[in-house]
């Protein structure tokens, strides 16, 4: 089912697996990565434009439907201009959100290609991988259904990944994955989850990866195994539209992400300070309740 080449795109459906190659030119697409990360900082005083992209559920399950109907809303609104979608998703409590779109929705997934925005550098069908993690949830219902995912190779070598990912995202078609002029895949649609120390994908404060030009960033710190590959701040500036979705309690944030919320929407903050941060006048920040409970009320 996988393919051995890193340089080769893995556009996973059922059982085919598909190459695309893509033209040299660049789509005409406004960036906002123009202004250097390390400059990216949001004051409190500065909060009046993000509210309208302040969306607040009542409870965990009721943003995990809200995430799959800005999902669906997105697809028909791009897909009927286009013909296509492209949009990536993060693993964690997300995948559990998206299973409520599991079997028949009103999507088209044989329009749509399907992106991660990290990913553990481990095979395919390895406990630790998002993609083996989300494929009973739902992942195997949208493949059945005609989705390809542009996935990891499955080495454990996160620059070997980093470059196999990069190549694969400029072997979409320009028609469904269209670069912006400096050359970052611009998304329809980006899901993205956060952590209580800022982080988004998998980039993490006060590292070099923050300010990462490269369009897929190899993450080898802080120390974890496996190590991982993410999408680059600078890429996910470059999309559409995007999400922050934020809700329920875990292991890693035992008592919510209220007071991480409050550093992304309202501290004083840089993106190397809290990277999420960037993404505060970017994205939709879609929270339940108990993550809003300390944000100001305006």
């Amino acid at each position: 089912e996988m393919m051995k080449s890193p340089a080769v795109l893995l556009l996973l459906s059922v059982s085919t697996t598909t190459a695309f190659l893509t033209s040299p030119s660049l789509a005409r697409h406004s960036i906002v990565s123009a202004v250097s990360l390390d400059r990216l900082k949001f004051r409190s005083g500065a909060l009046s434009g993000v509210r309208m992209g302040l969306r607040i559920e009542q409870d965990e399950k009721s943003v995990g439907t809200a995430l799959c109907s800005i999902l669906e809303t997105e697809y028909k609104k791009t897909a009927s201009a286009k013909g296509n979608f492209a949009f990536s998703i993060s693993g964690g409590s997300m995948l559990k959100m998206l299973k409520n779109l599991d079997g028949k929705s009103g999507i088209d997934w044989s329009k749509c290609t399907m992106g991660f925005v990290s990913h553990r550098c481990v095979p395919l069908d390895d406990d630790a991988a998002t993609y083996h993690k989300a494929r009973p949830l739902f992942l195997q219902s949208w493949m059945d259904q005609g989705l390809k995912v542009i996935t990891v190779t499955g080495t454990t070598d996160a620059e070997k990944e980093a470059n196999a990912y990069e190549a694969a995202l400029k072997a979409v078609p320009e028609s469904v994955l269209p670069r912006n002029a400096e050359g970052f895949p611009v998304f329809d649609l980006l899901l993205i989850g956060v952590g209580t120390d800022g982080h988004v994908g998998s980039i993490y404060p006060n590292l070099p990866d923050v300010e990462s030009k490269r369009v897929v960033v190899p993450v080898t710190q802080p120390v974890t195994k496996p190590v991982k590959i993410s999408l680059s701040l600078t890429t996910m500036l470059a999309a559409k539209a995007s999400v922050v979705a934020c809700a329920g309690k875990s292991a890693k944030a035992p008592l919510g992400k209220a007071e991480a919320m409050v550093r992304g929407l309202e501290g004083d903050e840089t993106a190397m300070s809290f990277p999420a941060s960037a993404l505060r006048h970017k994205a939709t920040w879609l929270l339940d309740e108990d993550s809003a409970v300390l944000l100001k009320k305006k």
